[in-house]
């Protein structure tokens, strides 16, 4: 899928603060090239994230009225929105230029209305049609470098959701042995970290492993273990007429959890069952039998993530009630720093207690706990984009470059499209150029300056009017000076920090030539002080004069 526009008529986010913001992204008539992200940029403040977030709670929405089984919840029901896109159909590769939207109608609140353009003229569908959901993008991926809660918002509640009846079914009379449906929204944050990167290097092709591990100079996942424990205080109570039925001391499980733990059982090197907790540790020495093994119960990368990550759901089940219930209640009322804590590890229901790396130079064993913020990061991020290398699939990437040294974030967007994938890399693969889309905030010039103008988009607040305006740079970023960007993007001129240039600007001022030339020796090289050492040189030819 392509967005071509976003109009945010009405939002509760920040005040109002994106209210009547309209942004146009693409022509519907433009031409696929290569996979260029959106550059979001702009200073601290100026509705970067907080837009992301409408965005995911705009699809949240969309996928509400449409899809109900697999989107639970909505997050903002009085959001009012009209967006564009461009999908294309599975059975013959054309794209559909749909438009859905929300306005409400004098004291009434409309639904949400959906239309596909035909020859020029837009066609209503029926919402709950099932060619509708081809109209539909098949995930939108969240991704939020901390804890800004900002963007997750919408996607922790599609994941409470999901949650709740997970735990309905498990306590069911009679429980269904079909999946619980996926939703739709993925986030992926800091405690997805291992998830994301034991799927990807148990089932990801060698080029794609090799692609992830290497600026961390590693070469391979050495081992892990992984524990469950289900007999749990904080579980939910069971009903007196599933008791005689179960065999789980504490947490119940679905047929769907159940048969993941026997498939974690299968693929173990080893494995214990401590019947009295009720607790399972499971062993891996990771080789290409661990990997065929693996294969063998799950058909993708992603596949995998979402069996590992629906078992870390249930940690969700480890905290107490009243803190449950709180959360409920403040997602609600909107309070955007509100999320469920994290338990202990000894309080977790699933946890991984150890993953190990073999290092590339050496025979070393190198443990995950080692490796620093920017390498998790880096690893997660080009995890993400190669456990979901599928069309019709959104990203929302809120500064997935925060951690990262210089050198990495010159060749982030790179890496991007040099990851491997089944046909190629993402550069070169043009279903995926088609049929994807990013969007990636950022405070920093590296990212821009890797996308073309047009793809670039500058935020302001106007802090009198307490409103969100975005434009296009009116230079050509692609392949810019970090400097031209900052000056355009921020208004940074020079690109120096501010004690310097506040001791640039007192010595130009100075007569004192020897102060002036102790001030030229402590400080590093800059267009500011080629100024100032041409003051000086104006000193010293009137001291001669």
């Amino acid at each position: 899928m392509k967005l071509l526009r976003v109009h945010i008529i009405a939002a509760k986010t920040c005040g109002g603060l994106l209210d009547g913001l309209d942004v146009c992204f693409r022509n519907p008539a433009f031409e696929v090239g290569a996979f260029h992200p959106m550059c979001l940029i702009g200073p601290n403040g100026a509705g970067k994230s907080q837009f992301l977030q409408v965005i995911g709670e705009i699809f949240q929405s969309i996928l509400h009225a449409t899809v109900d089984h697999e989107e639970r919840v909505e997050g903002n029901p009085d959001l009012q929105f009209e967006i564009e896109y461009l999908i294309t159909a599975p059975d013959d590769g054309t794209p559909n230029h749909v438009r859905a939207t929300r306005r409400a109608e004098g004291r009434r609140r409309t639904t949400v209305a959906i239309a596909k353009k035909v020859e020029n003229e837009w066609v209503q569908v029926d919402l709950r049609a099932s060619a509708t959901r081809n109209l539909l993008p098949r995930k939108i991926v969240g991704y939020t470098s901390g804890d800004n809660e900002t963007l997750s918002l919408p996607f922790l509640l599609s994941r409470s959701g999901y949650a709740d009846e997970v735990a309905h079914r498990a306590l069911e009379e009679s429980p269904r042995s079909d999946p619980v449906p996926d939703t739709r929204l993925m986030l992926i944050d800091y405690g997805t970290h291992i998830e994301v990167l034991v799927a990807n290097l148990l089932l990801g092709s060698t080029d794609q492993r090799a692609a992830l591990l290497r600026d961390a100079c590693l070469d391979d996942i050495h081992s892990f273990r992984c524990v469950v424990q289900l007999a749990h205080r904080a579980a939910p109570k069971v009903p007196a007429r599933r008791r005689s039925e179960s065999t789980r001391k504490g947490i119940q499980l679905t047929a769907e959890l159940e048969k993941y733990l026997d498939q974690l059982r299968r693929c173990a090197t080893c494995y214990s069952h401590d019947i009295a907790t009720d607790t399972y540790t499971f062993d891996f020495f990771v080789d290409e039998q661990t990997r065929l093994a693996f294969g063998h119960f799950w058909f993708s990368v992603l596949d995998l993530y979402s069996a590992i990550h629906k078992l870390a759901m249930l940690n969700d089940l480890a905290i107490p009630k009243p803190t449950r219930e709180r959360f409920k209640k403040d997602t609600k009322l909107r309070r955007f720093a509100s999320r469920l804590p994290e338990p202990q590890d000894e309080d977790k229901v699933f946890r991984f207690e150890r993953v190990s790396f073999r290092a590339t130079a050496s025979a070393e064993i190198v443990d995950y706990v080692s490796l620093s913020d920017g390498e998790h990061q880096l690893v997660q991020v080009l995890g993400t984009f190669c456990m979901v290398s599928f069309p019709d699939t959104l990203f929302l990437l809120d500064e997935p470059e925060s951690h990262f040294n210089p050198q990495w974030r010159v060749k982030f967007i790179s890496r991007l499209l040099e990851l491997p994938t089944s046909n190629g890399t993402r550069r070169q693969e043009a279903t995926l150029a088609a049929q994807q889309d990013c969007l990636i905030s950022t405070h920093a010039p590296f990212v821009a300056s890797d996308t073309p103008r047009d793809h670039v988009f500058i935020f302001r607040k106007d802090s009198e009017a307490g409103k969100v305006s975005v434009q296009i740079p009116n230079i050509e970023t692609y392949g810019t000076t970090f400097d031209a960007i900052l000056e355009e993007c921020f208004g940074v001129r020079p690109p120096i920090s501010q004690i310097p240039r506040e001791d640039i600007e007192t010595l130009k001022r100075s007569t004192d030539i020897e102060e002036v030339k102790e001030g030229l020796q402590r400080l590093g090289q800059s267009v500011e002080k080629v100024f100032l050492a041409d003051h000086l040189r104006q000193l010293t030819k009137n001291v001669g004069v």
